[in-house]
């Protein structure tokens, strides 16, 4: 029960302000009342699966896989990481390399995921490309993208 609620209240902390370290995270868990060492933390930050991107005030931040993210199917999921070869990122477009013929399948991946950032997406035999709003909303993209390739 403590793991969950530590796991909720990590994910409220980094939903609400941008954390760059493992200590700054431990202290903001202080701060609400949970005791952690730092190896905790690095443990949950692996079974939340999060990740960093660029930050607004700081250099990075934690971040985490959205509820449209975790929403694609475990099949959807397995499917891309399967075809996937490379994310590039190009300014305010994001080129995906697949393997031979998975173009499409990588595409509706994108598609249901439902990025905000994403203006548009057009799909090829062993390429997808993504338009972005901005430059810098290109990154954040690329780093939700390769964090479901990983897994």
């Amino acid at each position: 029960m403590l793991r969950n609620a530590r796991h909720n209240k990590i994910l409220e902390i980094i939903g609400e302000m941008e954390i760059e370290t493992q200590e700054e995270l431990c202290e903001q868990l202080a701060r609400q009342n949970f005791a952690v060492t730092q190896a905790t933390v690095s443990r949950d930050i692996k079974e939340l699966h999060l990740f960093k991107v660029k930050g607004t005030t700081k250099r990075f931040r934690y971040a985490f896989i959205t509820e449209n993210e975790s929403g694609i199917s475990e099949k959807m999921r397995s499917l891309f990481q399967a075809c996937v070869l490379d994310i590039r990122p190009v300014g305010n477009l994001i080129v995906i390399k697949t393997l031979n013929g998975n173009g499409g399948n990588a595409g509706v991946v994108v598609d249901r995921l439902e990025y905000r950032e994403v203006i548009g997406c057009i799909s090829g035999d062993d390429t997808v490309l993504l338009v972005c709003e901005s430059a810098e909303s290109t990154r954040s993209v690329c780093d939700r993208l390769n964090a479901i390739v990983k897994g």
